[in-house]
């Protein structure tokens, strides 16, 4: 279903029981709701699950970018629509550092944060100012030469080279799902929501007041690094490596994924 915030459409969906804490799932670039179906089915039961497409990808479209600020109030606007009080929320790579910021704006919404190879946005204006540019030039890129040349591209990168040992038919799912995104909404989320843009939330880390959990894929080298520094400064941290798994380990590692997240979850209800 469609939900407006702030003027902006948003796609949701709902699924599963309504017993249990709301589960709230953020996807990454590139991806949508739908990439989070399988491990839902590990929560379904027990919790009601809602999955949303993020600005600029699958159904939610944006024609300008947003800031991740602005989307934390519209997240939070989606909240009192669902009414939703609190929500555990789980985030992976740009939806991890989307659910990071939502826990640190609206600490009171979240019940605990999953965050899987994500991070808190860059340390120093300088690096921010450079990654900017560089996002600014992959989303003129995106819109000069179309989504089929960008995609081919994109699933060559280093970050991406252990889903190549995947099924062939969770790498058609990825392929397609990648390739089902618009020119105009992915230029806009970098633009957006990119690394460089948001806000770095380093010196904010020991003030989130949820429990945290991270996840990170042992063959995911740089992510494995940023979650081991982010551990030490939340005041109440849990760190997951899953072994021989790269960067999107809840679709390399789907139901490993899920156990690690629910024990997590049920843990602390």
């Amino acid at each position: 279903m469609y939900l407006t915030a702030n003027e902006r459409r948003y796609w949701v969906e709902e699924i599963g029981s309504s017993t249990g804490t709301p589960v709230v799932f953020l996807h990454g670039f590139t991806g949508t709701r739908a990439t989070w179906y399988d491990v839902i089915a590990s929560f379904s039961a027990t919790n009601r699950c809602i999955a949303l497409d993020l600005p600029g990808h699958g159904k939610s479209t944006l024609t300008d970018p947003i800031r991740m600020e602005d989307f934390c109030e519209d997240l939070a606007l989606l909240f009192e629509q669902l009414a939703i009080g609190q929500a555990h929320l789980v985030g992976y790579s740009m939806g991890g550092r989307a659910a990071l910021s939502f826990a640190i704006s609206y600490p009171k919404r979240v019940a605990t944060l999953t965050l899987e190879s994500a991070s808190p946005g860059l340390e120093s204006s300088h690096e921010q100012v450079a990654r900017q540019t560089k996002d600014d030039s992959l989303a003129q890129k995106i819109e000069e030469n179309g989504i089929i040349a960008f995609v081919e591209e994109w699933e060559d990168l280093p970050l991406f080279a252990t889903q190549k040992n995947m099924s062939e038919e969770k790498k058609e799912k990825i392929h397609a799902e990648r390739l089902a995104q618009s020119e105009r909404g992915l230029a806009a989320s970098l633009r957006g929501m990119g690394t460089g843009k948001q806000p770095s939330w380093w010196d904010q880390l020991a003030t989130a007041s949820s429990p945290v959990l991270l996840i990170a894929g042992s063959l995911d080298k740089k992510f494995v690094s940023i979650a081991e520094k982010m551990a030490t400064n939340f005041r109440n941290a849990t760190l997951h490596i899953v072994p021989n798994t790269g960067h999107a380990v809840h679709v390399e590692q789907t139901e490993k994924f899920g156990t690690i997240v629910k024990d997590f979850i049920y843990m602390e209800e």
